[in-house]
């Protein structure tokens, strides 16, 4: 019987060893979860478009949306424009008690408005209105200003510190209180 030496006695174990090492390397390594997707991409909306700048010359603004409508009531009659019947832009009330006009707009503020029409520019004092939300002027039937607005070339214009520009067709309408109210 030979006897072992100490590097062959030591070689089962290392075979055993580098087997196991080998077997070992072939076994896959543990799945990496995937990583989740990313978050859904949110824009954000469009900014609303600038409006454009209006010309220096006031006879080529846009018109106010809307239009005008006309009806009688106890107190004389009433000419609206704008695009709803609930609070229209613009108000021109006739009473026939008194003969005067009232021209309403809506605005938040009771500060002065100025009238541009084709032939005269004059500012108009204010006072709140009896519908929340409008401001009040009043004009006697007779007032030149009414006939201007009426007869503007194709629009006036009603300007009030704080407030959109109001662009208003001249249309048969105004005439038509202002007629109503002279009597």
């Amino acid at each position: 019987m030979r006897a072992h030496t100490p590097i062959a006695a030591g070689w089962p174990i290392a075979a055993g060893l580098a087997t196991l090492t080998l077997i070992a390397g072939c076994v896959a390594p543990p799945r990496a979860e995937p990583p989740p997707p990313p978050p859904p991409r949110v824009e954000a909306p469009a900014p609303a478009p600038r409006p454009a700048p209006l010309a220096a010359d006031w006879r080529d603004w846009p018109y106010t949306p809307g239009s005008w409508t006309y009806r009688r009531d106890p107190r004389g009659s009433v000419a609206s424009f704008g695009t709803q019947a609930a609070l229209p832009a613009l108000t021109l009330q006739c009473d026939t008690g008194t003969r005067q006009i009232h021209l309403s707009r809506t605005a938040a503020a009771a500060t002065p408005m100025t009238i541009r029409t084709s032939s005269v520019t004059r500012p108009l004092s204010v006072q709140p209105g009896n519908t929340p939300g409008t401001v009040t002027a009043t004009l006697p039937a007779s007032d030149p200003l009414l006939e201007a607005m009426g007869f503007s070339r194709g629009r006036f214009v009603i300007d009030q510190q704080g407030q959109p520009a109001l662009v208003i067709p001249s249309w048969a309408e105004i005439e038509r209180v202002t007629e109503d109210c002279r009597g």
